[in-house]
């Protein structure tokens, strides 16, 4: 496996091994390993359903193994250029809302994404709160975002009141990662009350610091949040250079997820 960290990233990956973990202890909480055939586990995870966010293309399905299933050890979420609805293609998104949720710890999700224009898969955190505060005063954590016009470019972001991207203080950044399609790769954040280290593999490549004002605008990952895994088609961001039908039907694959608590060994 070969990384690439940008060129205004200050981390580089032969400075950035495993002495970070191995400081630290992890203790398993929650998974899903995907061991197991059919229909994500309904325990664990919900569908969203119908046109959600962000001007997509894709309706979003509900328990349809064509977009949906687990096989092989993987969860695959399957984009497919097809009439559903009102719309001309279909996906899937699951959630933990209403089923886990998450304050600080590690959470890393192994998967290997698609490839082509227009494909906007995403491992991502939302507020539970979002049904009283709503976006962006709920916060949001972006363990891994990759459009397919720019595909070997992976991004990790948050966003809040005061720093999202509709008012051009999106805070983030970015790594480039060779072939993600073709290789599995570990997407990850560690969470703590002072910051969130964001991870590919085991380079850490953007860190986003608790100010410590007190203030949710800024730093509203004092709560719990939800994780969403979905593949989106097209949309404000995914779809800004076209959707290219030709090389449908589209594969998300994760391997796992993984929730850990953390603790740092000189507090034993």
């Amino acid at each position: 496996m070969k990384v690439i960290v940008l060129p205004f990233i200050l981390v580089c990956f032969l400075q950035n091994t495993s002495s970070t973990l191995q400081a630290q202890d992890y203790h398993l909480i929650w998974s899903d390993e995907f061991n197991y055939e059919g229909y994500p586990d309904s325990i664990k995870w919900r569908f969203e359903e119908g046109f959600v966010r962000n001007k997509e293309a894709q309706y979003y399905t509900t328990r349809r193994l064509d977009n949906a299933r687990v096989k092989n050890g993987n969860l695959i979420l399957e984009a497919r250029k097809e009439g559903f609805k009102s719309g001309e293609y279909t996906s899937a998104s699951i959630t933990t809302l209403n089923k886990q949720q998450f304050l600080y710890g590690r959470i890393e999700v192994r998967a290997k994404l698609p490839v082509g224009k227009g494909t906007w898969p995403a491992i991502w955190l939302l507020g539970t709160n979002i049904n009283e505060v709503k976006w962006p005063y709920c916060g949001e954590i972006d363990i891994m975002e990759n459009v397919g016009y720019d595909s070997l470019k992976i991004h990790g972001n948050i966003h809040t009141k005061a720093y999202h991207h509709s008012i051009n203080t999106n805070k983030g950044n970015a790594i480039l990662v060779e072939n993600p399609w073709e290789n599995y790769h570990v997407y990850a954040i560690e969470w703590h009350p002072d910051r969130i280290d964001f991870y590919c593999d085991t380079t850490k490549y953007f860190t986003f610091e608790n100010d410590f004002k007190g203030d949710d605008e800024t730093w509203p990952f004092n709560k719990p949040q939800y994780l969403l895994l979905n593949l989106a088609i097209g949309g404000s961001w995914g779809g800004q250079q076209g959707i290219d039908d030709s090389h449908f039907p589209h594969k998300f694959y994760i391997d796992y997820v993984r929730y850990y608590s953390i603790t740092s060994k000189n507090e034993n």
